[in-house]
């Protein structure tokens, strides 16, 4: 049996093998709670052959929900949550839940709720000020994302994949950009890495090895002043030596600034303006070239940055990037990932991975045409799939 497809150990849980459905959010959920659309999204996915699945987003709090229709991790989701991970297992995948705080990339406006960044900072979402986080909140921020974990565990999630990524709170409070906070939060890089370790500690001391938990880091942000590779490598260290990850997905690319880097391949700004409202849309086609930037796709695109980290890291490391057939996934093993992350190639052909297994030559269908991205409002899918259903959500920036 290829390695890619025999069956792996992941912490304390065991895949069927070695691909797992990347975090993409689905824009399914218009009552921020579980809905057979969302179900059937992800049972697809499985019944296709991955080794796991990941449901995205599932906040830590209502505010930190990048709009107010995604879950948020509290009692009443649990029940949705479990017919969700009972469908994905009947499948023979298991699923792991995505949890975090969006921080700056909230939508304040729509959550109702300030959003949160280590140091002052207009939200673009929001259209506002964002708020900073005293001690106390940073405390309490750390204890929800244990209790999601939690709560996730409760529903029958396999694995928790926490946030550390593309700006998203933890990640910004890395950023040496946009942390200039002054106390034991900010400055020196031990400082900003102190919220991911005391959050993947917490999380690790809540769910113990019952579960698997992850997180995805950010390799680099992609922007002037933000996080580069050298001090992701050392915030990487950091956890690994904490102890409390089983694996790190590595990526790249700020949601607020720089979102193309993690993507590559073409920038869909038309198709991103049209769902943008009235002010937005004319704000986006004045600065959509500045912020969706292009770069050339091609396979394994994050690889040469992701070696440093296995050249190292002793870790368990998951390749994430432009993996769409088996000789990019054989490459990666070769290369000494332990896994490899699927996103946008499985919303083209959730059985993609079946057609691998028949035929090693067989090629995605996925164009990297990016059209993808702007549907993540209406139920995020793949345009050439026009059988999949749309959600009636109406995107609030202002």
């Amino acid at each position: 049996m290829n390695e890619i497809f025999a069956p792996v150990q992941l912490g304390p849980i065991t895949l069927r093998n070695r691909v797992i459905k990347a975090a993409t959010f689905e824009g399914r959920t218009p009552d921020a709670l579980v809905t057979e659309e969302l179900i059937a999204f992800h049972r697809e996915v499985a019944a296709g052959g991955v080794g796991m699945t990941t449901v995205a987003y599932c906040a830590v709090a209502p505010g930190g929900r990048t709009d107010r229709h995604q879950i948020w991790m509290r009692p009443e989701a649990v029940a949705g949550l479990r017919k969700l991970t009972d469908a994905v297992h009947a499948e023979g995948a298991a699923v792991s839940a995505q949890i975090g705080h969006a921080g700056p990339v909230a939508n304040a406006a729509s959550n109702r709720l300030p959003a949160l960044s280590p140091s002052p900072m207009f939200n673009p979402l929001g259209m506002r000020a964002t708020k900073v986080p005293g001690a106390s909140e940073i405390r309490d921020l750390v204890a929800a994302h244990a209790n999601a974990a939690l709560l996730a565990e409760q529903a029958g999630f396999d694995a928790v994949e926490i946030h550390f990524g593309h700006n998203y709170l933890v990640s910004s409070f890395l950023s040496p950009l946009l942390n200039r906070r002054k106390d034991g939060y900010g400055g020196s890089p031990a400082n900003r890495a102190r919220l991911a370790r005391e959050i993947a500690c917490a999380v690790k001391e809540a769910v113990g090895d019952r579960i698997a938990v992850t997180a995805k880091l950010n390799m680099e942000d992609g922007i002037r002043g933000g996080l580069t590779v050298p001090e992701s490598l050392q915030v990487a260290a950091w956890l690994e030596a904490d102890g409390a990850l089983d694996a790190l997905e590595l990526t790249a690319g700020s949601s607020l600034l720089n979102p193309m880097l993690l993507f590559h391949g073409d920038a869909p700004r038309r198709a991103f303006a049209k769902v943008l409202p009235g002010p937005a849309r004319w704000g986006f086609r004045l600065m959509g070239r500045a912020f969706l930037k292009e770069y050339p796709y091609q396979e394994a695109y994050l690889l040469e940055r992701a070696r440093q980290f296995r050249r190292e890291l002793a870790m368990p490391l998951i390749l994430l990037g432009g993996i769409t057939n088996q000789d990019t996934m054989d490459l990666a093993m070769a290369e000494g990932f332990d896994f490899v992350a699927m996103g946008r190639a499985l919303l083209r052909e959730p059985n993609l991975l079946h057609r691998i297994q028949s035929d090693a030559a067989t090629r995605s269908m996925c164009v990297h045409c990016n059209e993808c991205m702007p549907t993540i409002y209406t139920g995020t899918r793949c345009v050439y799939r026009p059988d999949q259903p749309r959600q009636p959500i109406t995107l609030t920036l202002r």
